[in-house]
């Protein structure tokens, strides 16, 4: 009984780690081969919309605080009432070749539009739900097989965003802080089952190759039943997918939301989502709209730690685009028209930090994206290879190289080509040559650990996804470094996480003058990541005191710099 009792469990564990693998059985070259068209991409266009945009942030008169794809869960709308709004969604003025051409005029490579998101309407057509837009809606068509069209005409990779746990309109499905109405009451199994798992296998196989699927907040989804949302992904071999599907799949991509990663996430494929204003669907009343200088910056920035970005638009119930939107995706397409090269297919910055901008690497030439043109005409570079060439991308203006003893120094015009950003083309010999990051795998020490795996170290080894944790019920912890040496140190960033993560509330960076410390600066929150420039400071030992925290003190993430 024994020996069959062994055979009958080893088959077990072994369809078990079949089942729950979290890749597929592809080499590194294969993988390298399936994301190619990703990794080059660096920009994509996010498109929530449903009918959360009739409302667009309104409930029985009064503005709901929050997003306006949550203002169901927000407002605490029962199922019947918000169904109502499927009934007045009707729009006439959607052209999906306006959509798609203005990404394209953008400079997006890809597009991600949502086909349910968690108030469980679906933007296209459903034999498992009713609750759809052919269904449900006087439109009655079918939205998402109209932007499958019009991505395949303009040569734009499609992708679809589906909302695999949370569901506050089928029983069953996941909420977030719970149910509010009875009506919601259900299996989470038989939601996954019934609901889920036939609608993924309908967008999959019903419009063609899409190249992104676009997984979040799973809650509530085991490793049982994330296995059966992923094990539909294998009607298209080729689907990059994101790291939200919950249930132990990591997926393809780490997928920031609303920041940048100060270091980025190297080793990993990683994207940041953001909207332009404070909303992914759209609030007739949130007109807080960033800037097109900070929309290509954070653009720049992005690339530059090797990341992609994944701007939102938020559409009107009428089906518009709003010309706010519009109007700085329309702006970011003739700064890329100019300076696209220097963004598609390029890799992570080969410099720790630059004080005046940001830099990119095709592989041949490195791109310095200048953000502060320098008053004197003089840019320096701490660069080490020979520059065969350079000149500015806008118009090829030869620019001037001198070699210096910290690397080379550049002569540039009086005026910047470009207010927001200035980009100057380097051909290089070899792959660039840079200085380390003054912090980096130094000798560190905290004032508490909560174990090996989250040591001191592991806030300066260069790797966010690691992390510091203080003793748990500390509430100030100081994390000191040795930087070996004196550095003119001008610059920190500092990374706590996402959520629960961020549980600092004041700090001071400090160094190490003779037997005192003193302060560089005092801040009152970290978060998801800061970089902060201050006056250079000549030292070698600094520490970061946390000087008042909530119980779980984490850190990233920290990076001195020198300039």
């Amino acid at each position: 009984m024994n020996k069959y009792f062994l055979i009958i469990t080893a088959c077990l564990l072994l369809l078990f780690k079949t089942t729950f693998s979290q890749t597929p059985a592809e080499t590194e070259d294969q993988r390298k081969l399936r994301m190619k068209w990703w990794t080059e991409a660096r920009f994509g266009m996010f498109i929530h919309w449903g009918i959360y945009s009739v409302p667009a942030g309104i409930y029985n008169g009064k503005e709901v605080p929050g997003i306006g794809e949550w203002i169901m869960n927000k407002g605490k709308i029962p199922m019947v009432e918000y169904q109502k709004y499927a009934a007045q969604f009707n729009p006439v003025k959607f052209d999906a070749d306006k959509f798609v051409s203005l990404a394209k005029q953008a400079g997006m490579k890809y597009i991600v539009i949502t086909s349910k998101h968690h108030d469980g309407f679906a933007m296209f057509k459903s034999n498992a739900s009713d609750f759809n837009i052919v269904d449900a809606t006087p439109y009655k068509k079918d939205v998402i097989k109209e932007m499958a069209r019009a991505c395949n005409k303009y040569d734009i990779k499609f992708g679809l965003y589906y909302s695999q746990a949370q569901d506050w309109n089928h029983p069953g499905g996941a909420a977030n802080g719970g149910y509010w109405d009875p009506a919601q009451n259900g299996d989470m199994d038989q939601y996954i089952d019934k609901v889920a798992v036939p609608q993924m296998k309908e967008i999959l196989t019903k419009y063609g190759p899409i190249s992104v699927l676009w997984f979040d907040t799973p809650t509530g989804m085991t490793p049982e039943r994330a296995a059966k949302i992923h094990d539909v992904l294998k009607l298209q071999p080729n689907i990059i997918t994101n790291n939200r599907l919950g249930g132990g799949f990591s997926g393809d991509l780490e997928t920031p939301e609303q920041y940048i990663p100060a270091t980025g996430y190297p080793g990993r494929n990683w994207e940041t989502c953001m909207t332009m204003n404070d909303t992914w669907g759209y609030k007739q009343n949130d007109k807080n709209f960033k800037s097109t200088k900070t929309l290509i910056q954070n653009l720049i920035d992005i690339a530059s730690k090797g990341g992609n970005y994944l701007l939102n638009v938020g559409p009107t119930a009428e089906g518009l685009i709003p010309d706010e939107e519009v109007t700085r995706l329309q702006q970011i397409g003739k700064w890329m028209a100019v300076n696209g090269n220097a963004i598609y297919g390029t890799y992570a910055s080969p410099f720790s930090y630059l004080n005046w901008g940001r830099a990119t690497y095709d592989g041949k030439t490195l791109y310095l994206h200048v953000f502060k043109w320098p008053a004197n005409g003089i840019l320096n570079v701490p660069l080490q290879n020979v520059v065969n060439k350079a000149y500015l991308l806008a118009n090829k203006t030869p620019v001037k190289v001198k070699p210096t003893a910290d690397g080379i120094r550049l002569s540039l015009p009086a005026t910047a080509p470009d207010s927001i950003a200035s980009v100057i083309a380097l051909e290089i010999t070899g792959y660039p040559v840079t200085r380390p990051v003054p912090s980096e795998n130094k000798a560190v020490k905290a004032s508490s650990e909560a174990g090996a795996d989250n040591s001191a170290a592991k806030a300066i080894d260069g790797n966010p996804v690691t992390k510091w944790v203080a003793a748990k019920t500390d509430t100030t912890a100081t994390l000191e470094v040795d930087l070996g040496a004196r550095f003119n140190i001008d610059a920190i960033a500092v990374q706590e996480g996402a959520g629960k993560e961020q549980t600092i509330k004041e700090y001071r960076l400090e160094y190490k003058d003779g037997d005192q410390w003193k302060t560089v600066y005092e801040g009152k929150k970290i978060g998801r990541g800061i970089l902060k420039e201050f006056a250079p400071v000549n030292a070698q030992v600094f520490r970061l005191n946390i000087t008042k925290a909530s119980p779980g003190i984490q850190i990233q993430e920290l990076s001195l710099f020198d300039q």
